[in-house]
């Protein structure tokens, strides 16, 4: 294994080798199948614990682990966050699906000692309008930030367009809370703010590995933790969506590789 000091960095960034994208493409390529194969199992009448269970059994049915368990002491084997949670929400056995709700589940595989990190939105039997249209505009939101990836470009950028976009369709963006660099460790530099300033910050560039994870709200962007250390909800109790996937920068653009 590459020690973590002796690792190419552009601006304290790790560059990423040949090696170390393969591994992380086979970590990314089995969060992706984890969230296509929960979907069946989104409905009325079950606990996000139970999703929980399932997602975790099958990424062990594949060889590998998540990379949530433990994590700082994190609970659980998946983030699963409801309707006004906008990230990190603890699975439980007594938070039991109803229809209307809206969820977003987030993966992290670890296969091989490289991360790969997703999250989707999954609507709950029918769902009403308002719901229907946030997480159609936090989708937005996120292809808008995948056109601003490619080499040369500022990090912040990505924010301040999505930003800027959210807010012309009367939203708002979470500003607490970042993406950040993933692959060979599950949280890495850059950590960029989802509200940012218009270039500024250092130049993208190939090799480099992120997550691009939109928190888009209905109401005011405020948000509020909870007692146990981990669960955001929104301050004003509004909904709240967020997609998210983990970008590879190419020579000439970028890469999904948690498509």
């Amino acid at each position: 294994m590459v020690l973590y000091h002796s690792m190419n960095r552009k601006n304290g960034i790790i560059i990423k080798t040949p090696d170390q994208i393969s591994g992380i493409r086979k970590a990314s390529h089995l969060t992706a199948m984890t969230l296509d194969m929960i979907g069946q199992y989104v409905k009325p009448w079950v606990s996000t614990e139970e999703l929980d269970h399932i997602c975790n059994e099958f990424i062990l049915r594949n060889g590998w682990k998540s990379a949530c368990i433990g994590y700082h002491g994190y609970p659980k084997y998946t983030c699963i966050s409801s309707n006004d949670t906008i990230c990190h929400g603890i699975p439980s056995k007594n938070e039991i699906l109803k229809e209307g709700d809206i969820i977003n589940i987030d993966v992290t595989s670890l296969v091989g000692g490289y991360f790969g990190d997703a999250s989707r939105m999954y609507p709950v039997g029918n769902i009403s309008k308002e719901a229907r249209d946030l997480i159609q505009v936090s989708k937005e939101c996120l292809d808008i930030w995948l056109a601003e990836v490619r080499p040369g470009n500022y990090f912040w950028n990505i924010g301040y367009y999505i930003n800027d976009y959210a807010e012309l369709k009367w939203y708002s963006i979470v500003r607490e809370y970042t993406w950040h660099g993933t692959g060979v460790e599950f949280h890495e530099e850059p950590y960029v703010y989802h509200k940012a300033p218009k270039n500024s910050w250092p130049k993208i560039q190939p090799g480099m590995i992120f997550t691009i994870e939109p928190m888009v709200n209905i109401g005011e962007y405020k948000t509020k933790l909870l007692s146990d250390g981990w669960t955001v909800k929104t301050k004003d109790g509004s909904l709240s969506a967020q997609w998210e996937h983990t970008i590879l920068v190419t020579e000439s653009g970028y890469e999904i590789l948690t498509q």
